[in-house]
């Protein structure tokens, strides 16, 4: 029987959304998780779980990377350290080599505020750079989807968010629901070159990224 699953690479795999991406399409029956990590000590946790590891750094080539791959989910960040390499040069990068590769679909982890940056002082160059990785995946012609979460927390997921365009207010969301949302809209059709924004909710995750 031949495996008709999709190859998808996740950048930032080693984060804690990624670990939980990575988790939730290793049980999938459509997808198969590969995971992009920088570091080589970083992918012993992949392969002890089976799970094939690309090494690859944001900020170098990665036309290796996106070999045989089918879908892609950003999910890298630098934690503040080197927002202008990683979260918006090294999405760039990433988008300028899925397109390169014909990708069929390219989801952006990005966050609330980044359609507008300068609203908060303290939160100002990293808005930016997620706003410009984000405007420029718009404008690559490839699929895409950009989710948009509020303040990330540990806690368990619930299975269900607020989801809009434009959310009124700011709050928060599990990084459990921020992935399986980013999991859902892989799909070719779901919120094709799409933004919204997310929050913790009363509708269920599959309903609520088809009833914008």
């Amino acid at each position: 029987m031949t495996d008709e699953r999709q190859n998808v690479l996740i950048a930032g795999a080693n984060g804690t959304t990624g670990r939980i991406i990575v988790e939730l399409l290793k049980d999938s029956n459509f997808y198969r998780p590969i995971a992009m990590v920088r570091k080589r000590e970083q992918k012993d946790y992949f392969q002890k779980a089976n799970i094939s590891v690309v090494l690859a750094d944001l900020e170098k080539d990665l036309s290796q990377a996106i070999k045989n791959i089918h879908k892609v989910i950003f999910a890298a960040g630098s934690k503040g350290k080197n927002v202008l390499g990683v979260d918006q040069d090294g999405a760039k990068r990433l988008v300028d080599a899925a397109k390169k590769a014909g990708i069929k679909k390219f989801v952006m982890l990005s966050t609330m505020g980044a359609d507008n940056p300068s609203a908060s002082e303290v939160m100002k160059d990293y808005l930016k750079a997620k706003q410009n990785a984000d405007e420029y995946l718009k404008a690559s012609a490839l699929d895409y989807t950009i989710v948009r979460p509020g303040s990330l927390t540990d806690e368990k997921g619930t299975g269900k968010i607020k989801l809009k365009e434009k959310l009124e207010n700011h709050g928060s969301i599990t990084r459990a629901d921020v992935a399986k949302t980013l999991i859902e809209v892989l799909k070719d059709d779901v919120m094709r070159n799409q933004v919204f924004e997310i929050l913790e909710g009363q509708t269920p995750i599959e309903k609520a990224i088809t009833h914008k």
